[in-house]
């Protein structure tokens, strides 16, 4: 946000005000000062009045003109073009030194005397303006001949570049910036006043008027001006080449002269053809549908509020007959509605995005002032408005603790001084608390914390007296620090089975998870501009990863890899979730003495018996897994409390010969199904139990979890645990197994006799042999 000084002396009185103290209040209230520069003209350069301007007699580009600096009149040549429309102009007079090497002497060009230069803009070290020489006029002062231009402090001033943070929007303006230095500065802000034209004017009513549709989320005003002439006064031109906005049209630099001043979105249609008789009304329709505002002009779309405008309907200086618009509309309801349809947008959005100034009437009021007061142009009478009814913030403030945030006793007195200087309302006041209404420029501020930094900011963090730091701890236990403790333990358990923890990107290759049958993200939800070709999707598994990290660890000769993850995956519709992720490569152990450095490979026993020791207890299903990283025949489901949380497998050889690995195995469960459950405490018996083994011959296709599940369903008192043991087959039980479980049998209220034992035994073969047909073996 570029500033100078003159120009916020429009709202604010700084001429007491020192540049080196504007610079540490800047700083001081939020509003980093990024560069300063005082642009001074040099000594000698006067203002010129032209008396007359011929055509050099041996030269056509060259302009003979008589000047009048003050002392004398001055013939000077020229070679600028628009001479021939100057009357006061810049001249550096005989002696000005406008650089080290370059002092202005008499001379003569094409055999004509020239005492003197008429000098552009670049020339006096001024930001350029354009082909051509400066054309003064009283927009800077009242013009006296002869008088050094360096006395206008409107041409030699002070320009402020500051830094504004994202939700500073409210600061886009030279009126928001002024605002807040009214505050920081104890110094009242100015009201523009301007005086009302004489001339009779039309009734805007008569001539346009204004429908809606739908309910329009944002406040609107319109004002229809005839203009016969316009022109960018000198000033205008000059400020807005220190901002680096001027341009060719000279209604649209005054429309950005207006914004940048007020910070009020304008903008301007054409209607020079749209009133053909006295009867004609224009009429200027605003739909809204899904929250976006549609401004329709004569049943022709011309813009979408906060967003942009159609080009064929943007006025311009030729421009006879133009209807403006002042806009404003809450930010977050314009970004959502701009993202979620993939608006285009202009120049004009990164101010309504932000948050532009409310106060609609003051935009209008200070371009009506510009254009009737320095150009041929007469404002219909009136005004055509749609303002919305949004109902105010207000934030309940406590002083006490609006003084224990920041760490200072600050009295209340002076925080109500503050947030009124900031434009808050207090709405109500008891004794310890107040209501703060929120004004609407400032959309950012959501709760007491946002108030309170308002204040700090206008106090000033160097007022601030240092003090310790004051730890008062409380109970903070939620789901998110329970998770952060089970991942903990995880990773304490995972590292003591010896893995290691790998850490990767949230991306993957998609072409890799295509090709083992993984999810892939939907084509409009995935990510627009990888980090590189190989990450260019997010991942839906985190085994690819490990799998590559496996690959690179082979690759450094390394013989035995274990490594877990703990992290996000994602579905087809991009939602995420976290799991667990193991992966076991080659050897199972370190080579050593004890197995005569010739260890064994990881196998599906040692790799489940490392798993739970990790997450615990579990039980193993068939595996019902689709994707090609698992092994047909040596894969199960994981099951924590008879639900289905993930899989354990070896990697299918194809696979394993696509990344160069040794026999490897992984796993991948769901996070959620590691955390802990409530557990209610329960008696504990202090009758000795017995355990029993129960061996059956059943049919050998049978999988334990069905034979587990017939035993809880029968839910025996006395039966406390129950888990296999054995598992045996040979030819001689043909199609059957021998299975082999191991009974704990015990009772709260006495010592088992042997026909309570024999009771729960007969029970479970008779369960078995009526479902199954297991007999005892």
């Amino acid at each position: 946000m570029i500033i100078t000084r003159t120009w916020l002396n429009n709202f604010i009185d700084i001429s007491g005000v020192s540049n080196e103290k504007l610079y540490e209040t800047f700083n001081s209230i939020g509003l980093e000062v990024d560069n300063i520069k005082t642009y001074n003209i040099p000594k000698g350069v006067v203002i010129g009045k032209i008396i007359s301007c011929q055509k050099h007699p041996d030269a056509d580009k060259l302009s003979l003109c008589q000047i009048d600096i003050g002392s004398s009149v001055e013939q000077i040549v020229c070679g600028a073009s628009n001479v021939v429309d100057a009357e006061f102009v810049a001249v550096a007079t005989i002696g000005t030194k406008l650089g080290e090497n370059f002092e202005i002497k008499p001379t003569k060009l094409r055999g004509v005397d020239s005492n003197g230069m008429v000098c552009s803009a670049s020339e006096l070290g001024l930001p350029d303006m354009g082909s051509g020489i400066m054309i003064l006029d009283d927009s800077i002062g009242k013009l006296i001949v002869g008088k050094d231009l360096n006395d206008y402090p409107k041409v030699a001033d002070t320009v402020i570049e500051l830094e504004l943070t994202a939700n500073r929007g409210d600061c886009l303006s030279i009126y928001g910036v002024a605002r807040d230095l009214s505050a920081g500065l104890d110094i009242p802000l100015n009201s523009l006043e301007y005086e009302s034209s004489d001339i009779v004017k039309i009734g805007l009513a008569r001539v346009a008027e204004l429908k809606t549709t739908g309910v329009i989320n944002g406040s609107l005003r319109y004002t229809l001006a005839d203009i016969e002439s316009i022109k960018t006064s000198f000033i205008t031109s000059l400020r807005l080449s220190f901002i680096e906005q001027l341009q060719d049209d000279d209604l649209a630099n005054l429309i950005k002269y207006t914004t940048h001043t007020t910070g009020v979105i304008i903008r301007a249609y054409n209607a020079s053809n749209m009133l053909t008789n006295e009867e004609d009304k224009i009429t200027i329709t605003v739909l809204s549908r899904d929250n976006i505002t549609t401004i329709q002009i004569d049943g022709i779309d011309s813009s979408i509020l906060g967003v942009s405008q159609n080009s064929d309907s943007i006025a311009d200086s030729n421009s006879t007959k133009v209807l403006f618009e002042a806009s404003y509309i809450e930010p977050n309801i314009l970004i959502n509605a701009v993202s979620s349809k993939n608006l285009d947008t202009d120049e004009l959005y990164y101010n309504t995005s932000r948050g532009s100034e409310p106060d609609l009437f003051m935009g209008i009021k200070y371009l009506t002032y510009l254009l009737e007061s320095y150009n041929k142009c007469n404002f219909f009478d009136g005004y055509l408005s749609i303002e919305e009814d949004i109902e105010p913030k207000i934030i309940t403030v406590n002083d006490k603790e609006v003084s224990e945030l920041i760490g200072k006793d600050i009295e209340k007195s002076d925080i109500l001084n503050i947030l009124t200087a900031l434009g808050f309302r207090v709405h109500s006041s008891a004794e310890d608390a107040f209501g703060v209404m929120v004004p609407q420029f400032r959309h950012d501020i959501e709760n007491i914390q946002d108030i309170t930094e308002e204040i700090v900011r206008i106090i000033g963090i160097n007022n601030i007296e240092n003090k310790p730091l004051k730890f008062i701890e409380v109970q903070r236990i939620n789901s998110t620090v329970k998770s952060y403790y089970v991942k903990k333990a995880l990773r304490e358990r995972a590292i003591s089975a010896s893995f290691f923890e790998s850490i990767s990107y949230a991306f993957t290759d998609k072409s890799l998870l295509e090709k083992y049958n993984f999810p892939t993200i939907k084509e409009e939800l995935d990510i627009i501009n990888p980090i590189t070709e190989d990450l260019n999707t997010l991942r839906t598994t985190i085994l690819i990863n490990l799998l590559n990290a496996v690959k690179r660890n082979i690759s450094y000769s390394k013989k035995s890899i274990a490594l877990f993850e703990i992290g996000t995956i994602f579905n087809r519709e991009r939602k995420e979730r976290e799991v667990f992720s193991l992966v076991f490569s080659g050897q199972r152990e370190k080579e050593s003495v004890i197995n005569s450095g010739k260890p064994k490979n990881i196998d599906f026993e040692i790799f489940t018996r490392k798993l739970s020791s990790i997450i615990g207890d579990f039980d193993l299903r068939a595996g019902t897994e689709q994707n090609s990283l698992v092994h047909p025949y040596q894969s199960a489901d994981i099951i924590i409390d008879n639900e289905v949380c993930g899989f354990i497998s070896k990697l299918h050889p194809t696979v394993a010969e696509d990344f160069g690995l040794p026999e490897t195995f992984i796993a991948e469960i769901s996070f959620n199904a590691l955390l802990p459950k409530h557990i209610n405490a329960s008696s504990i018996s202090k009758f000795q139990g017995v355990y029993k083994d129960l061996s059956l011959v059943l049919d050998k296709n049978l999988p334990y979890n069905q034979v587990a599940t017939a035993i809880k369903l029968l839910e025996l008192p006395l039966l406390k645990k129950f888990y296999p043991i054995d598992i045996y087959e040979d030819e001689t039980l043909e199609n059957q197994k021998s299975l082999t479980i191991r009974l704990f049998i015990q009772s709260m209220e006495r010592t088992l006799e042997d026909k309570d034992i024999e009771e729960s035994v007969f029970e479970i073969v008779e369960t078995l042999k009526k479902q199954y047909g297991a007999t005892l073996r």
